[in-house]
């Protein structure tokens, strides 16, 4: 295999990794693999695998959007609720923007709940593209210092407990944000619901009112009005 196949299968895997939502393998550890064992070139390695990374959960955020018109209003609502109040301070928004792309948080997860939302998804995926350039530049640039202990990175990588733990975290956060969760106590309106009145007896094309409400004639509860005049 050429070089420039072995390239390209390296990016063909990351974009794959990054159409998962979750429990993928971390991109980083996919690229240092490719880059120690195909023996690549680091900066096109780097480079496009920060692009697949991006373009691939640019498309996962894409496809969830599409699946806003399956929820409930009820659900919508919710949602529009909680994206209002992650965007009402732009310096926190802001802040949280910039410690999402540099962070090695997984970006599954972050990027579904931008997709149940409404936020613009270009921004995101240009600040995830960048942060990622400078992460796998780090990784990727000190992989020849740990390959010998390339085998247990790997292993850690993909079955990290605090890994695991935190993947399974944000998906109940997630389910939180869709609200298929709620917390104890939040359960539907109990309200009492009004008894609908009942439909006025009709006598062939006229309406009789005193036989509206609960079907009695109320004509027939005083006497005097249907005793003859003297």
């Amino acid at each position: 295999m050429s070089g420039l196949a072995q390239l390209a299968l390296a990016i063909a895997v990351v974009f794959a990794v990054n159409l998962l939502p979750a429990f993928g393998p971390p991109t980083w550890a996919v690229l240092v693999f490719f880059s120690l064992d195909f023996d690549l070139p680091v900066v096109p390695l780097v480079l496009l695998g920060a692009l697949a990374a991006a373009a691939g959960r640019f498309l996962l955020a894409s496809g969830t959007r599409r699946l806003r018109p399956r929820f409930s209003a009820q659900r919508l609502a919710h949602i529009d609720r909680v994206q209002a109040t992650a965007v009402a301070n732009r310096r926190r928004t802001t802040a949280g923007l910039g410690l999402f792309a540099l962070s090695p948080v997984p970006s599954g997860q972050l990027f579904v709940a931008a997709g149940l939302m409404t936020v613009p998804l270009l921004p995101i995926t240009a600040a995830f593209f960048a942060g990622r350039l400078v992460s796998y530049s780090i990784y990727v640039g000190a992989a020849s210092v740990a390959e010998k202990s390339l085998g247990s990175i790997l292993t850690d990588a993909l079955a990290s407990p605090l890994g695991v733990g935190l993947q399974i975290a944000m998906l109940i956060g997630l389910a939180f944000l869709a609200g298929g969760l709620r917390p104890r106590g939040a359960g539907p309106s109990t309200a009492p619901q009004l008894e609908r009145p009942q439909d006025p007896v009709h006598f062939g094309n006229r309406e009789d009112p005193n036989l509206a409400i609960g079907g009695s004639d109320h004509r027939a509860a005083d006497p005097l009005k249907r005793r003859p005049l003297d």
